[in-house]
């Protein structure tokens, strides 16, 4: 036979001051209400990334549609979804060029990026920690050319490579590709900030050479700098159009960004490169997203960890 133990006064007063009851957490913390300011600094975070969500998915929903459904449908929302056909048919239009534009940016972006990134990282790293004369005044000129436009050089570099016969090959959008003021400048504040002096001349003192310091060490530690400009100057190179219209006059050497261009110039003759157009657009951001989805962690640690001396 069970017996209940009755309430007392004590008990009560125990429970009513329990979290639930006095507005605390688990952890027994208060609760804090959100400030009208938070509240207002979400909101607007909310709207821009609503701001800048919607043409990614106005590209997605209309990438599902036919060439009528285009124009004669709701632009936010499916009507008679064709996804693989449509698909099919990018790929498939003129022997398959869009294939070739895209090795063609994976090219110019993949390889210009990486070889961008090691000759940004030798420069910023001996601008860093060697010692020499005229040091700062080449720094200088390195700031320069990051506030210099790089459509303001495109017409001087096709006369410079017209002269040498490099135009219209892949050689004249790879080579203006490597060079990344901005990544010398990212990476000299970096090597400042993440290579200790101390880690240098113990390598030198074990009889380390200064090209394998900077082979082992220095790439390993400036790591995070170096994704990041990877991943700037991938996008920025992927992304590119006034370059290659410039350079290149055989569409077979096209990237992505003046193939579709030229069909989207071709869409008023043939209305079936409109969508043509807007499927491949869809399927041009992919590579970018995936790169952002995979180095965004490096990206966010580069830059702070970049820009605060240690």
């Amino acid at each position: 036979m069970s017996v209940s133990t009755p309430r007392t006064e004590e008990t009560v007063a125990t429970s009513a001051h329990t979290p639930r009851a006095t507005g605390q957490d688990r952890g027994g913390k208060p609760r804090r209400a959100l400030k009208p300011s938070r509240i207002l600094l979400i909101a607007l975070l909310a709207i821009a990334a609503l701001y800048f969500l919607l043409p990614v998915y106005w590209l997605v929903v209309a990438s599902t549609k036919s060439s009528a459904g285009l124009f004669g449908s709701f632009g936010l929302w499916f009507s008679d979804p064709r996804w693989p056909h449509n698909l099919s048919q990018v790929f498939s239009h003129d022997d398959g060029i869009f294939w070739d534009w895209t090795w063609n940016s994976l090219l110019y972006a993949g390889v210009g990026g990486a070889l961008a990134t090691l000759l940004a990282c030798a420069a910023g790293y001996a601008l860093a920690v060697y010692r020499f004369r005229g040091r700062e005044a080449v720094f200088k000129g390195v700031l320069a050319g990051v506030l210099l436009p790089s459509t303001a050089l495109a017409l001087p570099m096709y006369l410079l490579f017209s002269k040498v016969n490099l135009a219209d090959t892949y050689w004249a959008v790879l080579i203006p590709s490597v060079v990344s003021p901005f990544g010398v400048y990212l990476c000299r504040i970096y090597a400042e900030a993440a290579v200790p002096a101390e880690m240098l001349e113990a390598a030198r003192v074990d009889g380390a050479g200064e090209w394998r310091i900077f082979g082992t060490l220095v790439l390993r530690t400036m790591t995070p700098a170096l994704v990041t400009v990877f991943l700037f100057q991938f996008v920025g190179i992927w992304n590119n159009y006034f370059l290659p219209l410039v350079m290149l006059s055989d569409d077979h050497k096209y990237p992505l960004t003046l193939g579709l261009t030229t069909w989207q110039s071709a869409a008023e003759r043939h209305p079936e490169l409109y969508q043509l157009t807007v499927g491949g657009a869809f399927l041009s951001i992919l590579p970018l997203a995936a790169a952002m989805l995979v180095l965004q962690r490096y990206w966010r640690s580069g830059l702070t960890q970049g820009s605060v001396k240690g």
